[in-house]
């Protein structure tokens, strides 16, 4: 009889460590696509600032280095790829050139009235506002998948299963700088 507890107690064992390692990948999963996430809308994000620049190239010929400053940011921001810290950085540089772009416009009467203006504005508006929620989503995820790995039972499992911790979406100092513009 007692052979039968020994067996069920080294399978209870079993489960509880199968039903902990599920829960450990499950959260890193979770944090992966939450990232991937990101990198959709700032791909999204990303594609609509040509279109952006070409809107406004005609009228603002004489800011001609704005431009060149966004398509940079641009290029740094794709380059950056699956490093947060990085990523995050460059994005923050983009961001705040776009939002430049977008005050500088705001100083053209006849941009501003422009209809492919208006709505080019309205979709980076858009697009902001789902990077935002992506990051928000992407931090929640970190956060519990973090405790997880952290935290007992999981850091038993973490370290030897080889789970190691996420880092944050967090922005630069410099990206709660507001954007400089010039006229």
């Amino acid at each position: 009889m007692s052979l039968w507890w020994i067996l069920g107690a080294v399978l209870l064992l079993i489960l509880l460590l199968a039903w902990l390692y599920n829960g450990l990948v499950t959260a890193r999963n979770r944090v992966r696509n939450a990232w991937s996430q990101i990198d959709v809308q700032l791909l999204r994000r990303s594609d609509l600032i040509p279109d952006l620049v070409e809107s406004v190239k005609g009228y603002m010929q004489h800011e001609s280095g704005i431009f060149d400053r966004i398509l940079a940011a641009r290029t740094q921001a794709t380059a950056a790829g699956g490093d947060v810290p990085a990523r995050a950085a460059a994005e923050a540089a983009l961001g705040r050139q776009v939002q430049g772009l977008l005050a500088l416009a705001e100083a053209v009467p006849e941009l501003r009235a422009s209809d492919n203006m208006r709505a080019l504005q309205e979709e980076l508006a858009t697009t902001e506002n789902r990077i935002a929620f992506a990051r928000q989503f992407f931090n929640d995820a970190v956060l519990d998948y973090n405790n997880r790995i952290q935290t007992l039972p999981g850091t038993l499992l973490a370290g030897p299963f080889g789970f190691a911790a996420e880092t944050f979406f967090e922005a630069p100092a410099e990206a709660r700088a507001r954007p400089e513009v010039r006229f």
